[in-house]
């Protein structure tokens, strides 16, 4: 993967959307790839808390862990990652879609059936990984956004941004609402420690106890998607407008542009960050309504550095190490829950409630680098991503060849 000579984008995937390249990566687009690894690697830092306790999903800390040291590291995940690296995945969801959409048209197929089948075969993983894996699974919501995207695919660029600002604007007004009614997600911090105490001791159990602990979790995850859902959405918009306008295909004439974003998107999504991790995360609606406000110009901010840095000596190195992780970003969305699960609950290591937050962070790093090195491997063998590949199966009714040929 390069960062010269820009190709034909017919074939770059997403999250649910299998690449259908040659092996070498030869016809993506080397950015995309590199900032779907980036993503996938701030999408774990925030959801490893999840499988490390059970009192995160509480909106509680976990009491055995009171430290400065514990209590910094959990504040530096919320100010600088949650509600952030989603909103990258989810961009990237979005501008992906409009390069399947192109693939379809120079291609003349019909274009509508075979992303609904590629939506219905990503319900259907992402409803098992949220049973078997994860009760914080996005895949499902994905699926289902995927529709309203779908319907909006003729949308003009502006158009979908300005329908972006309104649906970001319209969650923050019911936000701020409920804060100013004074209402609140933890009524009971009590109930609430005894509740993640609860969760963490069935999380330490056998696969039985962890599948019932998901699913008695799953009516808390769908109401936190009353927030994250409509977020994701406007996200998705957003790409949808930036791959109308081939804004990654050459990010060079646009290197000016990513300075100013960097101008602004930091000083005001980092404020946006520190009043959301200041007041407690998403606990505190008044934080939560900051953070829906600011955390776009945050992750817009990430994603200029990011694209100015790929385009230096040493950028482009960090991209091209990132880029096979990116190509496989369904299968390791899915290997970083399944490992989450063997090293933290009851059915593998069981080290659940054991393990403080800065150790929790750095098993993710070392998990995410384990996934890049692997995803390295991995292509240069085959041509999909496990995953990519039984999803691609579904879409296209057929059996896609796997393994790389010689030549």
């Amino acid at each position: 993967m390069t960062f010269s000579g820009r190709v034909p984008r017919d074939v770059q995937g997403s999250v649910g959307d299998p690449p259908a390249t040659p092996p070498d990566g030869g016809n993506r687009i080397p950015d995309v790839d590199a900032l779907r690894g980036l993503a996938l690697l701030g999408i774990f830092l925030v959801n490893i808390a999840y499988f490390a306790s059970g009192h995160p999903f509480h909106l509680v800390s976990d009491p055995a862990y009171d430290s400065w040291l514990d209590h910094a590291v959990t504040w530096l995940v919320e100010m600088l990652l949650a509600m952030k690296a989603y909103l990258l995945f989810s961009f990237l969801f979005g501008y992906s879609f409009t390069l399947q959409l192109e693939s379809a048209a120079r291609r003349g197929v019909e274009f509508a059936p075979r992303f609904r089948r590629r939506l219905i075969g990503l319900f259907v993983i992402g409803c098992l990984h949220a049973v078997l894996l994860f009760h914080g699974d996005i895949l499902t919501t994905y699926a289902l956004l995927g529709l309203v995207l779908l319907a909006a695919r003729r949308a003009a660029p502006r158009t979908a941004l300005v329908a972006a600002a309104a649906v970001t604007g319209a969650v923050a007004l019911a936000v701020g609402l409920g804060a100013v009614h004074g209402t609140t997600l933890v009524p009971d911090p009590a109930a609430a420690l005894a509740a993640g105490s609860a969760s963490t001791e069935a999380l330490g159990g056998g696969l039985g106890s962890v599948i019932a602990e998901h699913l008695r979790s799953l009516p808390a995850m769908l109401g936190a998607l009353v927030v994250q859902g409509p977020l994701a959405l406007a996200a998705f918009l957003v790409g949808l407008a930036a791959g109308k306008r081939r804004v990654l295909a050459d990010v060079t004439p646009h290197l000016p542009t990513l300075r100013r974003i960097e101008l602004v998107g930091y000083p005001v999504g980092l404020a946006g960050g520190l009043l959301f991790a200041t007041g407690g995360g998403t606990g505190n609606l008044t934080g939560l309504m900051a953070s829906i406000v600011t955390a776009p110009a945050l992750a817009a901010a990430y994603v200029a550095t990011a694209l100015r840095a790929f385009h230096t000596p040493a950028g482009q190195r960090v991209a091209r190490a990132l880029g096979p992780a990116g190509r496989m970003a369904l299968s390791n969305y899915l290997g970083q829950s399944l490992l989450g699960v063997l090293i933290f609950t009851g059915i593998g290591f069981g080290l659940v409630g054991r393990v403080s937050p800065a150790v929790v962070l750095l098993v993710a790093v070392a998990v995410f680098v384990g996934q890049v090195a692997v995803s390295g491997w991995w292509l240069a063998r085959f041509r999909y991503g496990p995953a990519e590949w039984l999803l691609r199966a579904w879409t296209n009714r057929e059996r896609p060849p796997m393994r790389v040929t010689a030549g």
